[in-house]
Order: C-alpha cells, then structure tokens, then sequence
C-alpha cells in the first residue's frame, strides 16, 4: 500500500521532520495540531474554547486537503496542559461532533510552546460522496 504525505497552506506548517498528515489507503493520520493561526505562526488568544476551535481549523483544512474533513474523524488524541481545562474541551467536542463523537484518548502534558493549551492528532476515513 503507497503512502501519500499531505500538506496544506491552510494549516500551520510542520516544525520538523514531519508530515501534517499521511494517508494510506481509506485512512488518513494527522500529526498533532496545536492552537496556531496559520497566517501568524502564533497561538491564538484566549483561552481552553478558543484554542480548541482553532485546533479544529486546523485539522480540518489538513483533512480537506486529504479528501475528507472533521465529519469523518474517528479517533482522536487529545493533549491538554490543565485537566481543569477538561469542560472547556468537551464544549468545543460537542459544538463539532455532535452527541456522538469520535473516539477519544485525552492526557495531561507539560511540555508545550510558549501559551499552548492543548494539542489534537485525529484519525479520520476519506470522504465517499
């Protein structure tokens, strides 16, 4: 099976020697998305919420260039500086997925750039319609 390495002007662009997203047959694996607005190269402003939707964007347009988008995800890995930021998370899970979202990991780091509070990897499927 070939795999094909993604990347996207509309995501920030990786830090090292890897790849925004690698997809291999019907499965697509994005690397960790941090908080950061990809016009500026910095961590939004705010807080847990704002954060969260920014990573989102992020794995969104990373998914998009892939062939799918957040709607497809079905696993993900959720890193977050604070537990006490856990509610705030979960807020921004709900208003993307719905009742039903993916599944999940979430572990508490403290190694993270300079005002990050969290950090996501997602696996999703290629989008069919």
């Amino acid at each position: 099976m070939d795999i094909e390495f993604i990347s996207s002007n509309e995501a920030p662009v990786a830090f090292g020697p890897y790849s925004q997203a690698t997809r291999a047959g019907d499965l697509i694996f994005c690397s960790g998305q941090a908080a950061i607005e990809p016009e500026t190269g910095k961590i939004v402003a705010g807080g847990i919420i704002e954060q969260t939707r920014q990573v989102f964007r992020n794995l969104d347009a990373v998914l998009r260039a892939a062939g799918s988008d957040l709607s497809h995800v079905t696993k993900t890995s959720v890193f977050i500086h604070d537990w006490k930021d856990f509610a705030g998370v979960n807020e921004v899970f709900g208003e993307i997925f719905g009742e039903k979202g993916p599944a999940r990991s979430t572990i508490q780091g403290s190694r993270w750039p300079d005002g990050a509070l969290i950090a996501i990897e997602a696996i999703a499927v290629i989008r069919r319609d």
